[in-house]
């Protein structure tokens, strides 16, 4: 790619001798150069030639370049955080209703049910491990919420009591009927804490963040 005046392109075409184009003929008036039949005129004029061609052309390349390559990034990085944005956003279990299990020991278990849509549908905590070992009765508030909405998914977060809330899952399974087909999956909780220092979650998610 380089830079090239109309009058240039026109001179190749013409396959004419080469002549001044607008821009050497600017940089020979700034400077007074002109043909006037004097012995250093011929050279003058060279070097206002080469002034444009050798030197101006090749800095104005290299910045239009650099502009056009900055433009490009700019969008590249746009469509990417566009098709990002909608991936994050996807369901990725597809749309189905959802139960999310935040598994805890002394806080409780957090629970939220989400439709096909990701809207919230009813929070709950329940306390099925140590101190509380109230075992029966989440099962039982578990089973009545997963009735209620026709649950079609348990998630449940890998961190602190992940396994024991996983085989509180498996036995809330059992206990519904086998025309649910209930399924249910471990989710990495990496990164979930990020936003109980910030401001912008949904105002009906907040007092789980």
């Amino acid at each position: 790619m380089s830079l090239k005046l109309p009058e240039d392109i026109q001179d190749e075409a013409d396959a004419g001798p080469a002549r001044f184009n607008t821009c050497e003929q600017k940089i020979a008036a700034r400077f007074n150069i002109a043909d006037r039949k004097q012995p250093a005129d011929a050279w003058l004029l060279q070097t206002a030639g080469w002034t444009w061609q050798v030197k101006l052309t090749w800095q104005l390349e290299t910045d239009l370049l650099t502009e056009l390559r900055d433009h490009a990034e700019e969008e590249a990085i746009r469509v990417f955080a566009h098709n990002l944005h909608d991936l994050l956003l996807a369901a990725p279990a597809g749309p189905r209703v959802t139960m999310g299990l935040d598994p805890g020991l002394r806080t409780g278990v957090k629970v939220a049910i989400v439709d096909r849509t990701g809207k919230l549908l009813e929070t709950a905590t329940v306390f099925p491990h140590v101190p509380r070992n109230d075992w029966n009765g989440s099962l039982e508030t578990l089973g009545r919420l997963a009735r209620k909405h026709a649950v079609d998914l348990i998630s449940i977060g890998n961190g602190t009591a992940s396994r024991e809330t996983d085989k509180l899952a498996g036995e809330l399974m059992k206990l519904l009927p086998p025309d649910r087909k209930l399924t249910k999956v471990v989710v990495s909780e990496a990164g979930a804490s990020c936003t109980r220092h910030r401001n912008w979650p949904p105002t009906s998610f907040r007092h789980w963040t």
